[in-house]
């Protein structure tokens, strides 16, 4: 029988490494706007009305620091999401 607690240190591991990862300004300036929205809403353009680069809200999702939320039947190329617990607190200790 194996020890439970050595399969768990690589995920420990993985799970400390992506926090310690530090956000782009880009990400930053993205899940910062999420903070005072219902929900945690992220929104789908910036400030000058240009659409979130896909690069930037996946490699957020692969974080963990955001999360789909619901499909846009109108537009389903667009990912709706918002701010996840894990994305709260990096851009509060960022």
């Amino acid at each position: 029988m194996k020890n439970s607690s050595r399969a768990a240190t690589p995920i420990k591991e993985i799970s400390s490494s992506l926090n310690s990862l530090a956000l782009t300004h880009t990400q930053k300036r993205w899940l910062s706007r999420g903070l005072c929205q219902p929900g945690g809403k992220l929104p789908l353009f910036d400030e000058d009305g240009s659409k979130i680069k896909k690069r930037t809200i996946v490699s957020c999702i692969k974080r963990g620091w955001a999360e789909p939320w619901f499909s846009n039947p109108l537009k389903p190329d667009w990912l709706v999401c918002r701010l996840t617990k894990a994305g709260r607190e990096k851009i509060q200790t960022d």
